[in-house]
């Protein structure tokens, strides 16, 4: 594949990739059965502010983005699109998806975002365009403190869900499948979805590994 067609590639995946990650966490909302780490913490925002889940998204992206700062971490058009176009695409998505009623309709909700979610971290990440916000501060956070990704993310995300929570957002099994399921998820994903460089090597592995910001250590 030339250059300009692998870096065509990259941006289609970047944005479906984050289109659908908007998409699926929607699918978590709708089914009501609990929602990913983050998702808690917006879903519980939103009630108290009034505001739309993804508009929430969206200002939590950017307020993350300046913890970036101390930690010397510099964002790429991935970081910047993800910020925005996770939200909006969780907008678009609740403006036109009814609220489902009965496990035969949410169970299966659920299980669709879950899945969604993982295919859509595969294929924004294995774009290579630089991790979303919250994904840098998990690996910022490990570069400046030496402690391991799996530790860092495991205390900030229970610190999210504990405070969205306690402000209302829903936690169920659904959250609990998500904890268990993204890591290996993603990783499937990332290889199906790995755009493979000019010397055969995937661009995930030449610039990085940037699935750790996602995938345990």
């Amino acid at each position: 594949m030339s250059t300009h067609g692998r870096l065509g590639r990259r941006l289609v995946q970047l944005y479906v990739g984050l289109t659908l990650y908007g998409v699926s966490s929607a699918l978590l909302v709708v089914a009501g059965l609990g929602l990913e780490p983050w998702g808690v913490l917006h879903q519980g925002l939103a009630g108290h502010t009034g505001m739309d889940i993804g508009t929430v998204a969206i200002i939590v992206g950017a307020a993350v983005l300046v913890l970036w700062i101390p930690l010397r971490q510099r964002p790429g058009l991935g970081t910047v699109s993800n910020v925005f176009v996770i939200g909006l695409a969780m907008n678009a998505t609740l403006a036109v998806v009814p609220v489902a009623h009965g496990f035969v309709l949410r169970v299966p909700l659920m299980a669709a975002g879950i899945v969604l979610n993982g295919a859509a971290t595969g294929l924004y990440i294995a774009a290579s365009f630089g991790p979303g916000p919250r994904d840098g501060l998990m690996t910022g956070l490990h570069r400046r403190t030496g402690r391991s990704i799996r530790l860092i993310r495991t205390g900030i995300e229970v610190a999210v869900v504990v405070t969205g929570f306690a402000l209302g957002g829903t936690v169920g099994v659904g959250t609990l499948l998500y904890a268990v399921s993204i890591g290996p998820l993603a990783q499937l994903f990332l290889k199906v979805f790995a755009v493979r460089a000019a010397s055969g090597r995937s661009t995930v592995v030449a610039t990085g590994s940037p699935e750790h910001a996602i995938l345990p250590e």
